[in-house]
């Protein structure tokens, strides 16, 4: 029998609406609290995504369920797997359960694949990646597909870590370097580490020091993702040589940093309120709150001072998925539900505003 399937007998795209479980195929130890894994679908599909997107987890944990986003780390040159690199954090409910419980064989649901951050959408040909600690994974995933395409472009490369142990992908970004024409990579540690004293760049990203690695970095198309003060200071040091920032682009990779609204807004929008509107009862909490057409239930639930789960605050990664257990709702998302949760009663607070009074289990 021939050992190759004709072409028309290639798997079908992965679509999580119509299956959402995904198989872990392997762990892999990136440094000593990061791990990279990788998945494949139930059934036989391939994945399509755009480097740097990512997928949204939902998972149940200790009997609660949590969704989380993670950058897809993979490249969508090998469709066959899809991988996410996951830092260990400091009680970090969903880190640590993936570093201490998720082992081959078992199985996950995902959404996605969602976002924009790509530079797909930014042909050049000159790029510029900078990195900090884990928000390493999106350009990792456009560096791995530029490889795998033999692209023209000029990229460099600059990673920020701790130390030289804490540097993710090390190994693979100097094969790429050493191999690949238009590629370089530099990494930037602030301290030693306990096995190697670092001889490389040191310090935090600076104006001198990037002018040192990337002389004509004021010609290249920027990609930036990593703790909010490393993707501050890098746009600060842009703006400040006078580049042109329509070509800066940056992805907060923690989802945990939530939208905080401007005081002004928030005050304008409680003064509606107070004027009338639709009432939303919290049916598990016991609390009843007023908000009006233009506010959204998150917001609403907020300045009234509820604890409600939420991430992006965009539609986009499902943390504060809740049942509508009356009422309606127009809801603009981005990705973040499922057509076949939406029918059975569920919605996203971040991005709906009521229509009439609502019940929300919560």
């Amino acid at each position: 029998m021939n050992a190759f399937s004709p072409l028309s007998a290639l798997p079908a795209q992965w679509n999580a609406d119509a299956d959402d479980v995904l198989i872990c195929r392997a762990v892999r130890q990136e440094t000593h609290d990061v791990r990279t894994f990788f998945f494949s679908p139930a059934n036989p599909c391939l994945f399509r995504h755009l480097p740097g997107q990512f997928v949204t987890l939902d998972l149940e944990i200790g009997g609660q369920k949590i969704n989380r986003c993670y950058t897809i780390s993979s490249a969508p040159t090998r469709p066959d797997l899809l991988s996410i690199t996951v830092k260990r954090v400091p009680n970090g409910p969903v880190s640590n359960w993936l570093h201490d419980t998720l082992k081959p064989g078992m199985r996950i649901r995902a959404v996605g694949p969602m976002g924009d951050f790509t530079n797909v959408h930014h042909p050049a040909p000159k790029y510029l990646f900078l990195s900090g600690g884990s928000g390493i994974t999106p350009l990792m995933a456009m560096a791995r597909t530029q490889y795998d395409l033999a692209a023209e472009a000029d990229t460099v490369f600059v990673h920020a870590a701790r130390s030289p142990a804490d540097i993710i992908f090390r190994d693979e970004l100097s094969l790429m370097a050493r191999t690949r024409h238009g590629f370089s990579v530099a990494f930037l540690c602030e301290t030693d580490s306990a096995g190697e004293i670092w001889n490389g760049y040191r310090g935090r990203l600076n104006t001198a020091l990037l002018t040192r690695i990337a002389p004509d970095f004021m010609e290249r198309e920027v990609f930036v993702c990593g703790p909010a003060p490393f993707m501050a200071a890098a746009k600060t040091i842009l703006a400040e040589a006078g580049f042109d920032m329509r070509r800066h682009h940056e992805e907060s990779f923690d989802f945990g940093i939530l939208a905080q609204e401007e005081p002004e807004a928030a005050a304008e929008a409680e003064a509606v309120a107070a004027s009338g509107g639709f009432s939303i009862t919290f049916s598990k909490s016991d609390r009843q709150i007023d908000c009006d057409p233009d506010t959204t239930v998150l917001q609403a639930g907020r300045r009234a001072g509820l604890k409600l789960p939420a991430s992006c605050s965009k539609g986009v990664c499902g943390t504060c998925k809740s049942k509508l257990v009356s009422g309606r709702v127009e809801m603009k998302h981005n990705g973040g539900i499922r057509q076949k949760e939406v029918d059975q009663g569920m919605f996203l607070p971040c991005c709906s505003r009521p229509l009439t009074d609502l019940v929300v289990e919560r």
